[in-house]
C-alpha cells in the first residue's frame, strides 16, 4: 500500500513539475525595447550575425539552428546549414520558409521590423561591451531553457584572465593603437576589444568619448604616436606608405601586432571565442617583449 502511495505521489510529483514547464511562458525584453512572448523554449531558431550563431551553438542549442547569415562558420557544423545573406541583403522569403520559432539578429539589421510585419518572433541583440556579451549569454540562454548559462561567461572571462596574466611588465602601460578596418576604423575603449586590450595591460589611445568603434582622421593616430599597433594580415602591408605614419613609433621601433585573416575574424566578434582572442593578443605582447630586451648585435 505504503508503495503504491509513493508511486502515486512521484508521479504526481513529476506531472505537476512538467506542467510547470509546459505552462512557464518565456518573456523576454530584447535591446530593441521588444518583449518576445514564446509558450516553450524554441526548437527551430535562426541567427543573422557570427557572433549570435557561436553564442547559441556554445550554449549546447546547434542542432537548433536552421539557418545563418553569411558570415558564420564557426563551429564547422554551422556551415552545413542555409546561408541567409549579411546585414543589408538577408533573403526574408528564405527566413519565412525555414518556419523559424525565432530569428535573433542585431539592431544594425535592416530586416527586423519586416520580419515581425510578416509574423516572425524576433529577438534583438546588441553585443558592444563585454557586459554586453555576459547578458546576451543570459538572455539566449533563458530563452533556450538552458540550465546556468554564465558558465559559458565564467569560461571566456578566466581566459581573458589567464591570457593577462602572461604578458610581460615591460609592454604593460604601453599605448596601443587597434584598426579595425583600413578606413580607418578602431576599437575604442569602450568596445568589447578595448576592454580586452585594458585587461591586457594596454593603454588605448581611443578614449571612451570617442565610441566603441570610430572612424578616426589618420592624422589623429600620427599624433597620438602609439607604441604598439594591431592590425589584420590584409592591412598591415602599407601601413609605413601612409602619409605620416612611418614616424609613428610603433613602426619605427616594429612593435606591431599581425593578425592572420582567421585570427582577426574572432576578434571581431564579441561572443564566446573572446578568450581565445585575448590569448591571441597576449601571445604578440610576449613576442615584443622578446624583441624589445634582445640585446643589438654589435657592429
Amino acid at each position: 500500500m505504503n508503495r503504491i502511495i509513493t508511486t502515486a505521489l512521484l508521479a504526481a510529483a513529476v506531472f505537476g513539475a512538467n506542467a510547470d514547464a509546459v505552462a512557464a511562458p518565456i518573456n523576454i525584453v530584447d535591446d530593441a525595447g521588444h518583449t518576445l512572448r514564446l509558450s516553450e523554449p524554441p526548437r527551430r531558431i535562426i541567427t543573422l550575425l557570427p557572433s549570435l550563431t557561436e553564442t547559441v551553438c556554445a550554449l549546447g542549442a546547434c542542432d537548433r539552428l536552421v539557418g545563418v547569415d553569411r558570415y558564420s562558420n564557426y563551429p564547422e557544423s554551422v556551415n552545413k546549414l542555409p546561408k541567409l545573406g549579411g546585414l543589408d541583403d538577408t533573403q526574408i522569403e528564405t527566413v519565412v520558409a525555414l518556419r523559424p520559432d525565432v530569428v535573433i539578429v542585431a539592431p544594425s539589421s535592416r530586416v527586423q521590423d519586416r520580419l515581425s510585419s510578416l509574423g516572425l518572433k524576433v529577438l534583438v541583440l546588441e553585443t558592444r561591451s563585454q557586459e554586453d556579451v555576459r547578458r546576451v549569454l543570459g538572455k539566449v540562454g533563458e530563452m533556450l531553457g538552458v540550465s546556468e548559462p554564465q558558465k559559458v561567461w565564467l569560461s571566456i572571462d578566466a581566459a581573458i584572465a589567464q591570457a593577462a596574466a602572461s604578458v610581460p611588465a615591460e609592454v604593460k602601460g604601453m599605448s596601443v593603437y587597434y584598426e579595425v578596418d583600413s578606413a580607418p576604423f578602431a576599437a575604442g575603449e569602450s568596445s568589447f576589444i578595448g576592454e580586452t586590450l585594458a585587461r591586457l595591460g594596454l593603454k588605448n589611445i581611443v578614449g571612451k568619448e570617442l565610441g566603441p568603434f570610430p572612424k578616426l582622421n589618420p592624422e589623429f593616430i600620427v599624433r597620438a604616436d602609439p607604441q604598439i599597433i594591431m592590425v589584420a594580415q590584409r592591412s598591415s602591408v602599407n601601413l609605413p606608405s601612409r602619409p605620416g605614419w612611418a614616424g609613428i613609433r610603433a613602426l619605427r621601433e616594429q612593435r606591431l601586432c599581425v593578425f592572420a585573416k582567421e585570427e582577426s575574424e574572432v576578434m571581431g566578434r564579441p561572443g564566446p571565442r573572446m578568450g581565445e582572442a585575448a590569448g591571441w593578443m597576449a601571445r604578440c605582447l610576449r613576442g615584443l617583449a622578446v624583441t624589445k630586451t634582445k640585446p643589438l648585435a654589435k657592429p
